[in-house]
């Protein structure tokens, strides 16, 4: 049996609760209260004070991801500048001022360091950090320095002191580095130097730099101004830009800013005013410029492009860039005393550069591509060696090998240097280069009523130079194309139509070495042709009828044949048949001329066809170096019949009239005729017609 009261328990009623689990809530929520409070108050005590106990974590931090040292903190050595401490802020974006910045340089290099700047802020939003986490660019919010000194440097091996890649092996770098996109980046006073033994590259800059919207005290842009030098030759360089942007943003950005440069590297110089987008690739960039300088190819060297080797030039145009690719519109150039003009374009492509476009202009002389052939220029003054007539410069062929053309040219006139000589009017071609060997294709030239049309090749593949000549010409009038000026309105002493073909080729590294290896048939005849009078009987020293026809006034003598076949061999040419033929006399002419040598060694021999009372009928020389040839008369046969005639004259003086006397030679002068109408024919029977016709040396 149950003892004691009995208690009721009411069914309506909730059970009782324990206090102890509310407690222990009430606490947690107070503790975390307290810990959210506590760091809330030491993330705003560290935002007054800056965070200075991170400096030395982040330049730990930064010297591992950099591979060098990194110095964030003030200069606290003896006798250094005071200066605005170190600061760090999370707040609305990671933002730093330091007073120093301090990037080592790499320890193959002897410069004190890669970069100190002074005065330090940079911000950085964290959406920005966020989408650089992700791959894209990163864009730096504000960066601010009051002075930078920067000292950059490139070896051969392609080592480069901004090379920050650990993972990168050293002599390998990435073709287009990451640059962070600035919107303000502001530079009270810099300076770098730079040094790139690649591009033989050295400069010392000055600059100053202020990017964002301009203010009262400082307006937006960029100024720089650097010397150097760039392959030992003096360097200068002048840039202005009315914004930062188009230095260090990416490339698809549209806005285009105003700058102007001027860069002079020895005696050349380069004035442009235009705008740009990205000036890091020359995105975008498009003005006016002027360019002048003592050669067209030591404005190509720094370039890489394959120029001629000319004079003096100065040239004014427009100058555009998209892509890859440059646009060059020439307004005009003036090379000398040529002015030219044209349109080309740049690519400098995957495997070999290429140049297109097109080359007029009103006037070449030919005088100021002398240099391209490694003649001297008109305005370069004599040197003292001894002087030669073939420049023996040697080609730069790597440069051919370096950029492939193709040029079309259409040149009004063309002058060729001689005061006799009619000039080309007008020139048209097609230069191409490809794989190291140029080619002058489809040129066609007039002049006189007359026409030279063929191909020239120059292969730069080897050691040597490989060149050939294929040329045809026709119907030149010789008294039109020779200026041939004579006293009383006397006839010119060479008149008619002159054509002929030349088929050539040689090798050697210089215009004199071609020459001098020279090889191959060259042909020339004149058809419907005159000589004068006066200058056949003195060919001949006919002095009876030379006083006549200088008593009664000279006239023009038909030609009846004339020819000339000489055969190139080493440099040396030798006639096969040189034949003028008239009804008065037949002139031949043999011996050599050497290209190698400079020098000539020719007879003329004339066979009378009619009777002369007094003539030495000796034959006439030409012999000496091509710079002073010496004419004389062959002293044997003239000394003999001097000699006969003298003593004769002991006889009776109407005897010594005998040696002289000159009855002609009508049967020799036939057979010298015959041979020379044979070589015409024959000549007329292989010439190709005269149009349409794409290469007329190929075809005869």
């Amino acid at each position: 049996m149950m003892s004691g009261p009995m208690t009721a328990v009411d069914p309506s009623r909730p059970p009782p609760v324990d206090a102890a689990p509310a407690a222990r809530r009430r606490r947690w929520r107070l503790a975390l209260l307290l810990v959210v409070a506590l760091g809330a108050a030491g993330l705003a005590i560290g935002e007054g004070l800056g965070w200075p106990f991170l400096a030395g974590p982040l330049e730990r931090m930064a010297s591992r991801a950099l591979g060098r040292p990194v110095q964030m903190r003030a200069d606290d050595s003896p006798g250094a500048a005071p200066s605005s401490p170190w600061r760090l802020r999370f707040i609305g974006g990671l933002r730093l001022s330091t007073p120093r910045l301090f990037i080592a340089a790499p320890d193959w290099s002897s410069a004190p360091h890669l970069l100190l700047a002074h005065d330090v802020q940079l911000e950085l939003r964290y959406r920005d950090l966020w989408r650089a986490r992700r791959g894209e660019l990163l864009r730096v919010h504000r960066l601010q320095a009051a002075r930078l000194d920067a000292r950059l440097e490139r070896r051969t091996d392609s080592r480069a002191s901004w090379q920050f890649d650990t993972a990168t092996p050293p002599g390998h770098l990435t073709q287009d580095p990451h640059v962070p996109v600035f919107e303000w980046l502001q530079v009270a006073s810099g300076r770098v130097t730079l040094h790139d033994e690649p591009s033989a590259i050295a400069l010392a800059a000055e600059l100053t730099l202020v990017e964002g919207v301009a203010s009262e005290s400082s307006a937006a842009g960029l100024k720089l101004h650097a010397s150097g030098s760039f392959r030992q030759t003096p360097l200068r360089l002048t840039l202005t830009s009315a914004g930062l942007l188009p230095w260090v943003a990416p490339s698809d950005r549209s806005a285009a800013v105003p700058l102007t440069l001027t860069l002079v590297v020895g005696r050349s110089s380069l004035d442009f005013q235009g705008t740009a987008q990205d000036a890091r690739h020359l995105a975008g960039l498009r003005g006016r410029y002027q360019l002048r300088g003592p050669s067209l190819a030591a404005v190509g060297d720094p370039l890489g492009v394959t120029l001629p080797t000319t004079g003096a030039f100065r040239t004014v145009g427009r100058l555009v860039k998209q892509g890859p690719a440059w646009q060059v519109l020439v307004d005009d150039a003036t090379v000398g005393s040529s002015q030219l003009n044209g349109a080309f374009s740049y690519a400098p492509g995957t495997r070999v550069p290429l140049l297109a476009g097109r080359l007029g202009g009103r006037r070449l002389m030919l005088v100021d591509l002398a240099p391209t052939i490694g003649a001297e220029a008109a305005s370069r003054p004599a040197t003292g060696r001894a002087r030669k007539l073939l420049p023996d410069k040697p080609f730069d062929l790597a440069a051919l090998r370096s950029m492939d053309a193709n040029v079309q040219i259409a040149i009004d006139e063309v002058d060729l240097n001689h005061p006799r000589l009619r000039p080309l009017r007008p020139l048209k071609g097609h230069l191409a280069l490809t794989g190291g060997v140029l080619r002058l294709q489809d040129l066609d030239a007039r002049t006189a009523q007359g026409r030279l049309r063929g191909d020239l090749q120059l292969d730069g593949r080897g050691d040597e130079a490989l060149w050939r000549a294929q040329l045809a010409w026709h119907g030149v009038q010789l008294e039109q194309w020779i200026a041939q000026p004579r006293d009383k309105g006397g006839p010119p002493f060479i008149a008619g139509r002159l054509q002929g073909q030349a088929d050539v080729s040689g090798h050697g590294r210089s215009t004199a070495a071609i020459l001098a290896s020279l090889s191959g048939p060259l042909r020339t005849e004149l058809r419907r042709g005159a000589v004068s009078h006066l200058a056949i009987e003195a060919a001949g020293l006919d002095l009876a009828e030379g006083l006549g026809i200088m008593l009664k006034g000279d006239d023009a003598l038909q030609v009846q044949c004339a020819v000339a076949s000489l055969q190139a061999e080493n440099g040396v040419l030798r006639p096969k048949l040189m034949v003028l033929d008239t009804a008065d006399s037949t002139i031949w002419v043999d011996g050599s001329l050497s290209l190698a040598t400079e020098t000539m060694d020719l007879r003329a021999v004339v066979t009378p066809k009619d009777f002369s009372p007094l003539t030495l009928r000796a034959p006439l020389t030409v012999r000496g170096p091509f710079t002073a040839p010496v004419v004389s008369v062959d002293k044997r046969v003239a000394g003999a019949k001097l000699a006969a005639s003298v003593l004769l004259a002991f006889v009776n003086p109407l005897a010594a009239l005998i040696p002289l006397v000159d009855p002609g030679d009508s049967d020799e002068a036939r057979q010298a005729a015959s041979g020379c109408q044979a070589l015409v024919q024959r000549a007329k029977s292989k010439r190709p017609a005269p149009d349409g016709a794409k290469n007329p040396a190929d075809r005869r």
